[in-house]
């Protein structure tokens, strides 16, 4: 007769009282001397590096982050603290706090890249590709763009100044640097270049592959001398003045 083995199970022993009470007894003793310890001098940041910042107000935005920073310690890093200490400034996207112990800190800052000038009159106020307003940035040689009213607000609104600051966004900075300013008419977006032709792009669709088109054709010897370049259908540009256009084949 065979007889059926029962499964063996296995039991941990209980731990005892006194273990018990050891163990909460050294939970009790570390908690408060870790509080102490994370906002003690041991631990204080003296040092700040900056890295990220460009432009005239970078001295002001370092000393409010290395302000803000030295209210705190390597151990209770408040990168929101941070953030706020440089709010006010527009051109400031974000920051990326690093602790090292046992006084450093490295802070990180990811700036707005301003692509052109609003200009209204003599009034000129720099913008990101995404519409931000970067008040207080210098916008010697950006590109201008043209607004029906001076912008209000930390954002562009005007939706046809938003597709000529697009416009911009999308240019290699190369090409961007040789924009004097841009237009909406009846070629669609236009973009005036320095010692250059006029770029006619339609509309706002396909606008890398037109810049694209554009840098191929303005790198060829054969373009020199020409008014415009149409590039509507990026595949075929045409390169042309006030006559009859020539057609430069697809690549």
């Amino acid at each position: 007769m065979l007889r059926r083995r029962l499964p063996v199970r296995l039991t941990m022993p209980r731990p005892s009282r006194r273990t018990v009470a050891g163990a909460l007894s050294v939970v009790v003793l570390l908690v408060p001397g870790w509080l102490l310890l994370r906002d003690s001098s041991l631990v204080s940041v003296e040092h700040v590096h900056v890295s990220g910042l460009s432009g005239p107000q970078a001295q002001q935005i370092r000393q409010a982050i290395v302000d803000a920073s030295r209210q705190m310690t390597t151990l209770d890093v408040d990168a929101a603290k941070i953030s706020a200490a440089v709010r006010e400034f527009s051109v400031v996207a974000g920051v990326t706090v690093k602790a090292h112990p046992l006084h450093t800190l490295d802070v990180t800052v990811d700036e707005y890249v301003p692509v052109a000038a609003l200009t209204r009159g003599s009034q000129r106020i720099a913008v990101a590709g995404d519409g931000t307003i970067l008040q207080g940035t210098l916008t010697k040689d950006l590109p201008s763009v043209p607004v029906g009213a001076p912008p209000g607000g930390q954002r562009l609104v005007e939706r046809k100044a938003l597709q000529m600051v697009s416009l911009l966004a999308a240019a290699p900075p190369s090409l961007r640097s040789r924009v004097t300013s841009t237009a909406l008419d009846e070629h669609g977006l236009v973009a005036h270049l320095r010692a250059g032709p006029d770029l006619y792009f339609g509309p706002g669709t396909r606008l890398a592959a037109k810049w694209i088109a554009a840098a191929r054709v303005l790198g060829d010897y054969t373009s020199r001398g020409t008014t415009y370049l149409d590039l509507r259908v990026p595949e075929r540009p045409a390169a042309g003045g006030d006559s009859q256009p020539v057609v430069q084949p697809s690549q």
